[in-house]
């Protein structure tokens, strides 16, 4: 039997092999719209985590009285990006010195972090946050944090770019994100 047989086959039905990480970086609508331009991510989800309270609600986490952070949950393919190449990307748009919250929007749940599931998510966070500090110069306060449960948002903030794409590029361009991340990374921000 020559070429297309039955290896060929398998290989087309093999199931895609996929990870999952955790980012928080302020506006949900805004780090899940960065990571959806991303080639290698299947999907992104996004809610809360890093807090106290089971299943939050939008109201609470914005409260900051639960401890949770505004989080995304990026499904991706590892054969076609790394974690290592999310973690990069993720660092370049948020303002990584801003221990206050990010851009507009301020307060406990819109601090950047990074949660990581072992270790080399560990060492690989600590190599993104390293970098960062190496290439402005200066203290980055994104943490890492270990991953606790992730509750996803409301069924109205999943998507929320797509659905309501004039709404979003307003409200992106009023908190001054973008510009905000030229001044922080210049030529190394990325091209949103």
């Amino acid at each position: 039997m020559s070429g297309g047989g039955v290896e060929d086959r398998r290989a087309e039905d093999a199931p895609i092999r996929v990870a999952t990480a955790v980012f928080a970086g302020g506006c949900l609508a805004c780090v899940e719209a960065d990571f959806d331009q991303m080639n290698g991510v299947i999907e992104t989800v996004v809610g809360y985590t890093g807090g106290s309270v089971d299943r939050p609600t939008h109201r609470q986490v914005e409260s900051g009285e639960t401890g949770h952070y505004e989080a995304v949950k990026v499904t991706y393919d590892p054969a076609r990006i790394s974690y290592e190449t999310l973690a990069a990307n993720f660092m370049r748009t948020i303002d990584p010195t801003d221990d206050t919250g990010q851009f507009c929007d301020k307060g406990e749940p819109f601090r950047s972090a990074i949660f990581v599931s072992g270790g080399s998510e560990r060492n690989a966070a600590v190599a993104t946050v390293s970098g960062a500090q190496r290439a402005l110069g200066q203290d980055v306060v994104t943490e890492i944090r270990p991953l606790t449960v992730f509750w996803p948002a409301d069924d109205h903030y999943q998507d929320y770019h797509v659905k309501n794409a004039s709404k979003y590029a307003s409200m992106r361009e009023a908190c001054g994100r973008d510009q905000r991340l030229m001044e922080v990374w210049g030529t190394q921000a990325p091209a949103l």
